[in-house]
């Protein structure tokens, strides 16, 4: 994927068992920037009925590899992330809005706002996030020289 594509990024997407599961949506891809969300259901929570930690962290790494992806292309894995809770997240959705901070040959450094829409569509940060997406090697060949 050498240049940005909705509809190829969105087959990634559902090629993928978990976020199929989940039911998550690639709402935005380009320029950089991808933007995931989900809707927020019953089985997400956790015993005190907010969203539980592990799937706002489960967005976060998957809205950083989409929007690495942008820059970087296809071959590429998460390297490492590091999310910071602000509140307890809950409402009707979550989105993940990702950008590039820095595309280099070999890795991409990227962050992500993750925010809750209750269900009048007012929207409130619950998380940050940074992270490191390698570009990897094709098999049996070098990282895309123009990534």
């Amino acid at each position: 994927m050498s240049a940005p594509d909705l509809a190829l990024a969105r087959k990634v997407l559902a090629a993928q068992p978990f976020s199929a599961l989940l039911g998550t949506r690639l709402t935005a891809f380009g320029g950089g920037e991808a933007v995931l969300e989900l809707d927020i259901r019953d089985e997400l929570r956790q015993q005190n009925g907010f969203v539980h930690g592990g799937v706002l962290g489960y967005l976060a790494d998957n809205a950083l590899t989409f929007a690495a992806g942008t820059a970087a292309g296809t071959d590429l894995i998460t390297a490492g992330f590091s999310v910071d809770y602000l509140r307890p997240a809950d409402g009707v959705l979550l989105r993940a809005r990702a950008r590039v901070v820095r595309a280099g040959r070999t890795r991409v450094v990227c962050r992500c706002d993750i925010s809750t829409e209750d269900a009048g569509g007012a929207e409130a940060l619950c998380a940050v996030a940074q992270g490191a997406i390698a570009v990897s090697a094709p098999p049996g060949g070098a990282p895309d020289p123009g990534a």
